[in-house]
């Protein structure tokens, strides 16, 4: 049985190349790696293409995570046939994704940051226009909802 997994933020270039790569890493190292499909997708197309934000890459790069093979595409109707959950980091894009969700769609499509185990935030803010730090929360509220995401998809699809 395969999972699959889309992280959804505005650009695809911050928050959900982050939240890929983090649970790519994750997963691998629980050993799920291979039940699982992910990827990540923008809402908008103005970076399609192109490598995430230098920024991300740095805060991710010290914390053991490579962003360096992922590159920004835009998330498109034919998403909803493909994954079983389609993650949005903030309500501005799960507003944008829940426009495009074809009615046969029986998926989870929903706020990422819904599978955090503590309390946190119900967003993942968009660090782009801010300083370095917006970087390293970014990365602080995806690795607890990556955790959180992973005992969800073992307790609920059987995983692992």
């Amino acid at each position: 049985m395969t999972v699959s997994v889309l992280f959804v933020c505005l650009g695809n270039i911050c928050r959900s190349p982050t939240a890929e790569a983090v649970f790519r890493q994750r997963a691998a190292a629980a050993g799920l790696l291979a039940q699982l499909r992910i990827d990540s997708a923008g809402t908008g197309d103005w970076h399609i293409g192109k490598a995430p934000d230098p920024r991300s890459g740095e805060a991710a790069g010290q914390r053991g995570y490579d962003l360096s093979a992922l590159r920004a595409r835009q998330v498109a109707t034919t998403d909803f046939q493909h994954f079983d959950y389609v993650l949005a980091m903030d309500h501005a894009n799960l507003h944008d994704l829940q426009a495009m969700r074809p009615d046969g769609f029986s998926g989870h499509l929903g706020l990422f940051m819904a599978f955090h185990p503590g309390p946190a935030p119900t967003e993942v803010p968009d660090p782009y226009y801010g300083g370095r730090d917006g970087f390293n929360t970014v990365l602080d509220l995806v690795e607890g909802a990556c955790d959180g995401l992973l005992a969800h998809l073992r307790r609920e699809h059987g995983l692992g």
